[in-house]
């Protein structure tokens, strides 16, 4: 298999439209020499060792990436009402301190507040709840 990619660096346009309708049938319709070998690799190495995972698959067919995960620094304050009282937690380069304690997450402060489990980046507000 490492071969037969190698082997793509030697071929034109022509040559790798050949090599695609040889293997896989019409080749896609694009004029770059560069784009077709990198996606006829691709699809050789793919039919060698598999292709995507399902997650994988599922994730480029959703509608929407995630969002990403917010990048807290360190000096941050964040900030929330709960049952009446405001929380202050500081964003340290190790974690977080709330009310004189250190935490390694903002999941273990938002538990401590509330005794429930959290996702710390939702009870801050950081991340949206789910639809």
């Amino acid at each position: 298999m490492t071969a037969e990619v190698r082997a793509l660096e030697a071929l034109d346009l022509h040559g790798l439209r050949d090599e695609w309708r040889r293997r896989y049938g019409e080749p896609p319709k694009m004029r770059s020499t560069e784009l077709l070998a990198r996606l006829l690799a691709w699809k050789i190495q793919a039919d060698a060792f598999g292709g995507l995972d399902a997650a994988t698959i599922r994730l480029l067919n959703a509608e929407t990436l995630p969002p990403p995960t917010p990048v807290l620094e360190p000096g941050t304050r964040l900030s929330r009402e709960w049952q009446g009282r405001r929380h202050e937690v500081d964003v340290l380069e190790s974690g977080f301190r709330y009310d004189d304690h250190d935490y390694r997450s903002l999941s273990q402060v938002a538990r401590e507040i509330t005794g429930t489990r959290w996702n710390g980046l939702r009870f801050f507000g950081l991340r949206e709840q789910p639809k």
